[in-house]
């Protein structure tokens, strides 16, 4: 019995992408998960968290905004429209995934993990409204979107390697003490959602009163954040110098002071939002700061292994074993 052929199969036949084709899709998906972390950040700054009333249409009879909502309304429905983007930038880093010759899996998993996360996301979103911007389902949304960025990086920076075996090119404690940073700016970022759940900007106008918060004081919640920022500056500067003494990979090294910059530079966006009562535009920078610094965290494991092109050509109809190796 031959191979089933599916449609992704006949595009494969008629169209082969290039490899450098596939690296911009994976880079346009991985943009496009930044913008819309952005960009929701601007929903919840414009208080118009609610300004579309329902989900998933916008009010109850309408599946667009009214004139009546104004520019709250819009500025929702424009972002649930940027949704819609992001699935296009994602389904093209798919589709260069599954057409390019040799057919890498490991690549097609990666897109399809995005295209899963964009959808719980999109629902997630959904649920955050029609609970009233409730802080813990606000706070998943972006810890959910922060997951789809780092898929998204994956992807592109496997778009750049082979398909071998991981080779660590420093000892494997050094490589789990990456693993470490990355964690503790995980728990960075996420202790940041919980500031942002008990105190400004709940998502709507000043005046109204019905969006619940976090109840924890809100000094005590920024203090709790500020502690992880000072962990992970400590710990990127002692990562640089013992990148430093054991002459890792450049691009280690490099990477690092990368992480360091972004984070001084959060800590300073940070401490000027605090005693300014958070002006939007401060957080607005602070949000996106906080996506940068999880990329940054993110491609420093990455640059402490190597994968080498696999010797023999895959081929496109062939049957494959599912890989066990680490990313």
């Amino acid at each position: 019995m031959g191979a089933v052929r599916t449609p992704f199969s006949l595009l494969a036949e008629r169209w082969q992408p290039s490899a450098a084709m596939v690296r911009r899709a994976a880079f346009a998906a991985l943009v496009m998960s930044v913008v819309i972390v952005v960009t929701g950040g601007a929903v919840r700054l414009t208080a118009s968290g609610l300004g579309c009333t329902t989900w998933p249409r916008c009010t109850g009879d309408s599946l667009t905004p009214t004139p009546e909502m104004g520019f709250h309304g819009v500025v929702e429905f424009t972002n649930r429209m940027l949704t819609y983007v992001l699935s296009a930038a994602v389904g093209w880093a798919i589709l260069a995934a599954r057409c390019h010759r040799p057919w890498r899996h490991s690549m097609t998993r990666l897109g399809w993990a995005q295209f899963w996360l964009v959808m719980s996301n999109a629902v997630l979103g959904g649920i955050t409204v029609l609970t009233g911007l409730n802080p813990y389902t606000v706070a998943g949304h972006m810890i959910a979107a922060m997951a789809l960025v780092w898929v998204a990086l994956l992807m592109w920076e496997r778009s750049k390697e082979g398909d071998g075996a991981p080779r660590l090119s420093v000892a494997r404690p050094i490589h789990q003490l990456s693993y470490v940073l990355v964690a503790v700016v995980g728990l960075l970022v996420a202790a940041g959602t919980l500031v942002t759940g008990a105190g400004h900007h709940p998502g709507t106008p000043t005046d109204n009163k019905i969006v619940p918060r976090i109840p924890i004081d809100y000094d005590r919640l920024a203090q709790f954040h500020a502690d992880f920022a000072f962990i992970s500056v400590g710990l990127t500067i002692a990562m640089i110098f013992v990148f430093a003494a054991i002459k890792a990979p450049q691009a280690a090294k490099s990477r690092t002071k990368e992480l360091l910059a972004v984070l001084l530079l959060q800590g300073v966006l940070g401490f000027i939002q605090y005693f300014t009562d958070a002006p939007e535009l401060m957080v607005g920078l602070h949000m996106l700061g906080a996506t940068l610094t999880w990329i940054a965290a993110l491609r420093i494991p990455l640059a402490l292994r190597v994968r080498e092109v696999e010797e023999t050509p895959i081929d496109a109809s062939a049957p494959r074993t599912p890989e066990t190796a680490t990313v």
